[in-house]
């Protein structure tokens, strides 16, 4: 049958509607799996603390007083934040705790102070646990602990 317009009318669709529509094999898989999640990396809110602890002994208690008030006088600001004054006579525990913040233990012992033990407390825990601590301790050769 032909239209006004020139062209033929379309065939009925009714025979169509028991077909399913065909979908591209590649697409179907694409469409039907789900996409897998992203891992995301496990987070257990663990904190892990690890204290050095140095202990040393005053050998040259002159050597040590000295050395003190020189760091106090050559970093008054340092010496300040730490609870000391470069004017203030400072006490043989005083100066050897201000030497100790100050300077490495290598340091130290040319300072008139001598490593007795060295220590290393670690502890780690998650907020679910109690802490898990582990001590370490070692004297010098030749020292006893």
């Amino acid at each position: 049958m032909n239209h006004p317009t020139g062209l033929t009318d379309p065939t009925p669709l009714n025979h169509l509607a028991d077909v399913t529509p065909l979908i591209h094999p590649k697409l179907r898989s694409v469409v039907a799996a789900p996409r897998p999640a992203q891992p995301r990396p496990l987070d257990l809110r663990v904190r892990a603390q690890r204290i050095q602890i140095d202990e040393l002994v005053v050998d040259d208690p002159h050597q040590v007083l000295a050395h003190a008030r020189q760091a106090a006088l050559d970093d008054p600001e340092t010496a300040e934040q730490l609870g000391y004054s470069a004017t203030d006579e400072l006490p043989l525990p005083d100066a050897a705790a201000l030497l100790c913040a100050l300077y490495d233990t290598d340091t130290l012992t040319a300072m008139g102070l001598r490593l007795t033990r060295h220590t290393t407390r670690v502890s780690a825990s998650n907020q679910q646990t109690e802490p898990v601590s582990l001590v370490r301790s070692t004297a010098p050769e030749g020292q006893e602990g």
